[in-house]
């Protein structure tokens, strides 16, 4: 069966000759404009005038547009209305754009961009997370309050109580392929857009709302992503837009691409939040009560800031148990980029803020960061009480246990604990930290409705497939475990199958290919429409050899039924000439959820998905430098649809989350300038930052869920693998000395310099 086959991406053979087209590859005909956009140079403040003479005269220019020149809805954010294309009258963070400039070339439109003379009256900026709690600039009338349990009786039953701070910066989403978007005016006002897009729906949704025209009359097509990790689920609205309202205005087809610095400038980033926690314990580090306070600062506008902030609450509690909990969470609305979808989705600072805590507690109470992990975790199915997180939602398959205890023994992870400890007792400057952290990430778009998928599948009479999905490849593997699952239901070998671009005229009302659920929504709306065909051409040959459509089996690209056996190409042409349709349509929704967002109450998740990671590290205690020295990972990704592009998964999504934790740093000045917009300023993981002992392997075990072919979802989870090298670091910096290190994130080199000099501060007074 073509399915659980650890095959090789469709494209990587694309991928590695440079032949595999993405947006800026489109044949663009001779006539196509390029678009880019005057930005603001101030964080905050009302526009006065706009001499933009100098860019209309700039070599190139064809058109200069401002927001008095679109013909109808002057918006682009995913749901609030609250992000105009091009400002008016106020802007809101250095980098919004107020003009749009049309230019023969995208050298010209840049320069020209560049020469816009904007008078702007400057307001005060609220930049950081006390600015706007000073202010009380926020997205909704008050924080959100998620909890459960008795908070007060939790501290009094405390032999200790805990309080801290922990401040998490944000990431830049750095995929390779930057935003890119062109559109091709059609006739009859018809628009035909390429995106590079997570959402292709949502950019066919805002297209027509500018345009003012139905969504009929706009096609969005995205054939692949250079990477997209959130980024390009909304932040790409602008740019369809704008080609689009220009294609619409002038005739010809309009083409926009980010440069690196202009990307990092105007897009979002993954929200910065600073979690503080007071926790209370008895003496063995059992939690009785803990209170979080998370503060998210969400940018200028709304965007995915409010869904972003409640799954940070929804995976607060990771893999324990929280007798009394409170989570209070603050979305603030500051003068900066609009902070957006990151892989995680907020997932990753809830799961931190408690793996910090447990840290804090082992170290306040001298006691082993593992065991009290342990003495926390929810109870396995059938074994107590503990298994009912604050939001309600039942932990029925929980195995994080089983899986610590298999990487224990792998890594011989014991053994390497005692060696950490005799190495730092032996070696004043070079300390070494060893963490075993773990993961439960729940599965499924926590608003509700989004939770659905569609498929179009073909037959020919050649016996050859072809599939659409509601999907979008952006180098994970998608397509490539959608197809063996076609495969699988024909049971034909995944040559035959092929999947074309991604495209809103084929597949409807899509939700993004985000929440990692892209293989479980598509796979299973691809499985309905494939054995809808199967069951006709089954049906066709029951009447044949008047027997049971039940005993037609289709398995290694022959059918069989009653002692004949015919290729699948023969049943396709016999159903063909039979007139039986051999074209369906699918549709999956998730089923199970129930989920109140305000009250904090119900199913939000259809299941979890966990992962276990042993991290190594060694740190320079007289520089900061540090290097990750091994790192162990076993993931649960059900039954693996395909184990290789999994494992690759699961290796991509542990780096970006070393790379968050550690080297890549957000800087904005005092004025709201983003001074790390540039690869030569902001540090992303290197290969030379790899581990130097890098195992990973898969749970071999079914998701209880009736999923596609019991698999799990892989996309988001590995991030948080990641964690475990933020602890070990933070284990590091503890042997310095007897205070508490209290390291901040990302633990730069800068960062564990000065966490150091806590843990010393006592011996050196």
């Amino acid at each position: 069966m073509s399915v659980a086959k650890p095959l090789p991406h469709d494209a990587a053979r694309l991928h590695v000759t440079g032949d595999a087209r993405y947006v800026d590859d489109v044949p663009s005909p001779a006539d196509t404009l390029h678009l880019a956009f005057g930005v603001s140079a101030l964080a905050h403040g009302k526009i006065k005038g706009m001499n933009l003479d100098p860019v209309r005269q700039a070599q190139g220019v064809v058109a200069v547009l401002t927001a008095e020149d679109l013909p109808h809805t002057n918006d682009v954010s995913p749901a609030a209305h609250d992000e105009p294309l091009l400002a008016q009258g106020v802007v809101h963070y250095v980098g919004q754009p107020i003009f749009l400039v049309v230019a023969t070339s995208h050298l010209a439109a840049r320069h020209a961009a560049r020469l816009g003379e904007i008078d702007i009256d400057p307001l005060p900026a609220l930049l950081t997370v006390d600015d706007a709690l000073k202010a009380n600039s926020r997205f909704e009338d008050g924080p959100r309050i998620y909890e459960r349990g008795n908070l007060g009786d939790g501290f009094a039953a405390a032999e200790h109580v805990i309080d801290g701070q922990l401040d998490i910066g944000g990431q830049e989403h750095f995929y390779l392929e930057g935003q890119a978007a062109i559109a091709f005016p059609q006739e009859g006002g018809d628009m035909l857009v390429s995106s590079s897009t997570q959402h292709p729906t949502e950019i066919q949704h805002k297209v027509a709302e500018a345009l003012g025209v139905p969504m009929h009359a706009v096609r969005v097509e995205t054939r692949r992503m250079g990477g997209g990790f959130g980024g390009k689920e909304s932040q790409g609205n602008a740019l369809a837009v704008a080609c689009a309202v220009a294609a619409g205005m002038l005739g010809r087809p309009c083409k926009m691409r980010y440069d690196r610095d202009d990307d990092m400038l105007i897009t979002g980033k993954r929200h910065d939040f600073r979690v503080e926690y007071k926790v209370g314990v008895d003496a063995r580090g059992r939690i009785t009560a803990i209170d979080f306070t998370h503060l998210a600062r969400c940018g200028w506008a709304q965007d995915l800031s409010l869904p972003v902030a409640d799954r940070a609450m929804l995976h607060a509690d990771n893999t324990y148990y929280l007798p009394a909990v409170r989570i209070t969470s603050h979305r603030l609305k500051t003068n900066t980029q609009s902070a957006t979808a990151f892989r995680g989705f907020g997932g990753p600072q809830g799961v931190l803020g408690i793996e910090r805590v447990m840290d804090h507690v082992a170290a306040t109470l001298d006691l082993d960061p593992l065991d009290v992990r342990h003495r926390n975790f929810y109870a396995a199915p059938g074994k107590g009480a503990r298994n009912q997180t604050p939001y309600g939602q039942t932990v029925e398959d929980f195995i994080v246990p089983e899986m610590i205890a298999r990487l224990r023994a792998d890594c011989d992870y014991d053994a390497r604990v005692q060696a950490v400890a005799r190495w730092n007792a032996e070696n004043r400057w070079i300390k070494k930290g060893i963490a075993l952290t773990p993961v439960k990430f729940g599965i499924s778009f926590t608003l509700t409705h989004l939770n659905q998928a569609g498929a179009l599948v073909h037959v020919y009479q050649d016996g050859s497939v072809h599939l659409n999905h509601g999907g979008t490849e952006m180098g994970q593997g998608l397509f490539q475990k959608v197809a063996q699952v076609a495969a699988a239901r024909f049971g034909i070998d995944t040559a035959q199958v092929k999947i074309t671009a991604t495209d809103t005229a084929k597949v409807p009302n899509t939700s993004a290919t985000a929440a990692s659920s892209g293989s479980d929504l598509n796979g299973m709306a691809v499985q309905a429409a494939c054995d809808t065909i199967r069951d006709r051409m089954a049906d066709l040959l029951a009447q044949e050899h008047q027997c049971d459509p039940a005993d037609v089996v289709f398995s290694d690209g022959i059918v069989s039924v009653a002692g004949a056996e015919y290729s699948f190409a023969d049943v396709a042409q016999k159903a063909y000439l039979a007139r039986v349709s051999l074209s369906a349509t699918g549709f999956y929704k998730t089923p199970k959820l129930e989920w109140d967002r305000i009250r904090g109450k119900g199913r939000p998740f259809f299941y979890f998905a966990y992962g276990v990671a042993a991290t190594e590290v060694a740190v320079d205690t007289l520089t900061g430098e540090n290097r990750i020295l091994r790192a162990d990972i076993i993931h649960d990704a059900g039954a693996s649809l395909n184990p290789s592009l999994d494992i690759g998964q699961v290796e991509g999504g542990y780096v970006q989350g070393v790379g968050w934790l550690t080297t890549e740093e957000l800087v904005w000045d005092d004025q709201g300038r983003l001074r790390t917009h540039a690869p030569s300023t902001y540090k992303i993981p290197a290969c030379s930052d790899r581990p130097d002992v890098f195992n990973v392997s898969l749970w071999d075990a079914p998701n209880t869920e009736d999923t596609v072919y019991r698999s799990k979802a892989v996309g988001e989870p590995p991030l948080m693998l990641g964690i475990s090298a933020f602890s070990a670091l933070s284990q590091a910096v503890q042997s310095c000395g007897p205070a508490y290190a209290d390291l901040q994130a990302p633990a730069t080199a800068e960062a564990i310099l000065k966490a150091i000099n806590r843990t010393r501060k006592e011996v050196w007074d």
